[in-house]
């Protein structure tokens, strides 16, 4: 079904609360592992029509944040959302307990139980207001940042829309660009810095009445972590500052050489060529339908993907007032439909958006023929950016079905901006840590301790003279900080094994996609670290990981400078 055509309507709280009660009800009174499971599918035929639900209601708000209809339905799952997830931990903790256990875990898997664990030591009744809070403090933030209209070279534009322009290839021109974002951010000031010392206090507060020390430990917990913890992250921090930093500071020395400036200023930072980036070319409509030649190309499992959510209309691409910013990929359980959201923009990350959101939406079309438990369909977020982040390295042979002959400019761009990426991630992580190890810490306290990371992971970049990021507020532009805390590593861990597979790629292609692929399809049934190892790819806390895999990707990015010998 075509998403524009996929029913809407609020589900009745009431009727679905009974609908729990009565699931808890018969796995508490089970006389057997046969009751228990048919509880269990109970659940799951619940569950998904209450995601089905929500996630539309969700992607009709972020296309249009003004829609009064939409907007309300939101505030409704905001404020049920929570009260749901308490009767769902509730279920998990009777099949954690159950008598029948060992039977359970050989029919749904060991995996699966382990993924319940996690889910129910984060979730308690006693935050349950303080989760509504904290959606509604979410949604705020969403609504505020998609409000910005920006007067621009004559122009009222979006910020998204003001992207392109941080990319002009005349420097006075960037610079304004960022001058005019900044001032529409130091604008908001007050706001912003409200909203997030509010949702660290309630996320604080939700720990602390959990029993934990802090907000970090309840985070991991919600995102699913396993197999290791904050000291193996804090280890690839490490590697990243030693071995890491000093190659994305050699990268960014070939592009201050290309574009011809003495040093990077903030406004640099995203102009990689002198004459201008590589830009696609063709309408949104034409890059879609390069995107769906590039994808039958590719192989028949990603042809067969790309027909699918075409004919059903499941991309919203385009940038427009009100939308909400960034980009996302999401799945729509009822109809086994992944749907992809973005906010093009004239740039290359159009096409990024095509490749990297694609990844995630091909994942989840793959999972959604295994007929898995809701829990297992989708991996942990950390391999979920494998998924996507390796995509935009595999379709790199037909990226000049969108740049022509400006592709070999593309993917050097993406390559560099892959290893420079990793910095700061890995910046935002280390922020996030000290604010909620420290959640009294006052606005000019959390910019003062973002410049200061900013000297230690992008020591190239001058920010000074700036209006919002001169005096350390650009983390406020980063939605994930608000809106999904300690999301931002994964991004980094899965760039970590993303780059492994293009160094296989390079080397052997078609086994490469075999390896990737089988990879994609073990879905959620193993952890990031057991997906990794299966895959025979070194983990990012492993000693010497990280100098490895950048040895490997500096020396394809040094061969393709300006100047430099040809094999």
């Amino acid at each position: 079904m075509r998403f524009q055509d996929i029913p809407y309507q609020r589900p009745n709280k009431t009727e679905a609360l009974r609908q729990y009660d009565a699931i808890l009800e018969k796995l508490a009174t089970a006389k057997s592992a046969a009751d228990q499971l048919s509880a269990f599918s109970d659940y799951q035929l619940l569950s998904r029509e209450l995601s089905t639900q929500g996630t539309v209601c969700m992607i009709r708000h972020t296309i249009d944040t003004r829609d009064t209809f939409y907007d309300k339905e939101n505030d409704f799952f905001d404020a049920a959302g929570p009260v749901f997830s308490e009767k769902q931990t509730a279920i998990y903790q009777e099949l954690l307990k159950s008598p029948y256990r060992p039977q359970l875990e050989e029919k749904l898997g060991r995996t699966l139980f382990e993924k319940l664990d996690l889910a129910a030591r984060s979730m308690s009744p006693a935050v349950t207001g303080l989760m509504q809070e904290e959606n509604a403090l979410e949604s705020e933030y969403q609504k505020l940042y998609a409000s910005a209209k920006i007067e621009f070279q004559g122009a009222s534009l979006t910020l998204p829309q003001l992207g392109a322009f941080k990319q002009n290839p005349d420097r006075a021109v960037r610079r304004a660009a960022v001058e005019a974002e900044g001032a529409w951010f130091d604008a908001q000031r007050e706001q912003l810095d409200s909203l997030y010392s509010r949702m660290v206090q309630n996320r604080t507060a939700q720990a602390l009445k959990m029993g934990f020390e802090s907000y970090t430990p309840l985070s991991y917990l919600r995102m699913g972590r396993a197999g290791y913890g904050r000291a193996e992250v804090e280890e690839f921090r490490r590697q990243v500052k030693q071995d890491w930093v000093p190659l994305a500071a050699r990268v960014k020395a070939f592009q201050r050489a290309r574009i011809g400036v003495d040093a990077l200023r903030l406004y640099d930072d995203g102009l990689f060529f002198a004459g201008g980036n590589a830009k696609p070319r063709g309408t949104p409509e034409e890059l879609l339908s390069r995107a769906a030649e590039m994808y039958h190309a590719l192989s028949p499992e990603t042809g067969e993907f790309i027909d699918f959510m075409r004919q059903n209309g499941l991309f919203d691409l385009v940038s427009k007032p009100g939308k909400a910013p960034g980009g996302y990929c999401t799945y729509i359980p009822g109809y086994q439909s992944p749907f992809v959201f973005s906010n093009f923009n004239g740039t290359a990350a159009d096409v990024d958006v095509l490749t990297h959101e694609a990844g995630h939406a091909f994942a989840a079309y793959r999972a959604a023929k295994k007929n898995l438990p809701v829990e297992l369909e989708e991996a942990t977020m950390e391999a979920c950016e494998v998924h996507s982040m390796s995509m935009e390295f595999f379709t790199s042979p037909w990226h000049g079905l969108f740049f022509g002959e400006d592709a070999p400019r593309y993917q050097l761009q993406h390559a560099e901006e892959a290893v420079t990426f990793i910095p700061y991630g890995c910046m935002v992580d280390e922020f996030q840590h000290l604010c909620y190890n420290q959640p009294h810490l006052t606005p000019e306290e959390r910019n003062a301790l973002w410049l200061e990371l900013e000297k230690q992971y992008r020591p190239w970049l001058d920010l000074s003279g700036l209006p919002f990021y001169g005096r350390g507020a650009g983390w406020q532009r980063q939605l994930h900080i608000y809106e999904c805390p300690f999301y931002y590593i994964d991004y980094c861990l899965a760039q970590t094994l993303a780059l492994q597979f293009f160094a296989l790629s390079l080397k052997d292609a078609d086994a490469a996609w075999q390896k990737y692929l089988a990879f994609v399809d073990l879905a959620g049934s193993e952890s990031y670290t057991g997906l990794g190892r299966k895959a025979g790819l070194a983990l990012p806390f492993d000693r010497g990981c990280m100098k490895q895999v950048g040895e490997a990707i500096e020396e394809w990015i040094a061969a393709r400078q300006p100047g430099a010998p040809q094999a």
